[in-house]
């Protein structure tokens, strides 16, 4: 592979990582300015807190590791994947890249003023159904997926199938505590969504879904779909 294929991928790669964590603190502000609070950007407890480490960990690879990463590279976990340096997985990594930031921008048009990071009991939320919701209940994390997949094509070492692998675990134990927040939340409206929706990737036997609901606080806790 020439330098200058090396130097797009590893500039595509560093870039995409700047300009999507860049974008969500972008969001944070403008939720801020909207709502006049925090849109829970700091985690709360040591599980939460716990996860943001894995997620620094993960974003310090996808901006940090093009820059360690050299054609020649002989250190554990930075060797690039020869078979897999071909102009098909350049094509591929950008394309997901690009469709990967362009559905995250669609949820976060879909959430509006619902968009949060975080978990707060206190905070009244919206169950919002439209979008990229209609077909999963947690498509900004599959969009991340998504580009993390886009980046280890790109630059295609063990430490990139590290970071997915990380991020996949970190999204796992978010979800799963995010489903149990809006289950005891919206209740009987909630678990009619769970039914008809995936929860990362779509199901082909769902059932129609509204655009938003508000619900009145419940208790049940429906089975979980994470899937």
């Amino acid at each position: 592979m020439s330098p200058d294929s090396l130097l797009l991928r590893r500039t595509v790669v560093c870039a995409s990582g700047l300009i999507y964590w860049g974008g969500v603190l972008v969001q944070g502000r403008r939720i801020r300015r909207r709502i006049g609070r925090s849109p829970n950007l700091r985690p709360k407890g040591a599980r939460e807190k716990a996860l943001w480490l894995g997620w620094f960990l993960v974003i310090l690879i996808w901006v940090g590791q093009p820059w360690l990463v050299k054609s020649d590279a002989a250190t554990a976990g930075l060797a690039l994947v020869p078979g897999l340096l071909r102009p098909g997985s350049l094509v591929v990594g950008l394309v997901l890249l690009v469709l990967g930031y362009a559905g995250t921008l669609w949820a976060y048009a879909a959430m509006g003023d619902s968009w949060r990071i975080g978990i707060d009991p206190r905070q009244q939320v919206t169950l919002v159904t439209s979008g990229p919701f209609r077909w999963v209940r947690h498509p900004i994390y599959l969009l991340q997926i998504v580009m993390l997949a886009g980046a280890a094509l790109l630059l295609p070492t063990a430490l990139s199938l590290i970071a997915l692998v990380l991020h996949y675990v970190c999204v796992r134990l978010k979800t799963g505590d995010e489903e149990k927040h809006l289950a005891g939340i919206f209740g009987p409206a909630y678990h009619d969504y769970l039914s008809s929706t995936g929860g990362l990737f779509p199901r082909f036997d769902r059932r129609t879904s509204g655009s938003k609901q508000v619900a009145q606080p419940g208790s049940e806790y429906p089975r979980k779909n994470l899937f």
